[in-house]
């Protein structure tokens, strides 16, 4: 399952301020999917998820 995003956010052809908001909107949209992920994972691992999570990060 692959569940990165697309890292190609910024456009050379936006204004400071537009590629500002565009970034802006990307880290709200990671942070949504991050959730949903979470909870996937804790429905999965249950009290282990933390555990399961922090096991992978370290690997």
């Amino acid at each position: 399952m692959s569940v990165a995003p697309s890292l190609n956010v910024v456009s050379t052809k936006l204004s400071p301020q537009e590629e500002a908001f565009q970034l802006a909107r990307k880290i709200v949209e990671l942070d949504l999917l991050r959730d949903e992920i979470w909870e996937s994972l804790a429905s999965i691992a249950g009290d282990h998820a933390y555990e399961v999570l922090r096991m992978i990060q370290n690997s």
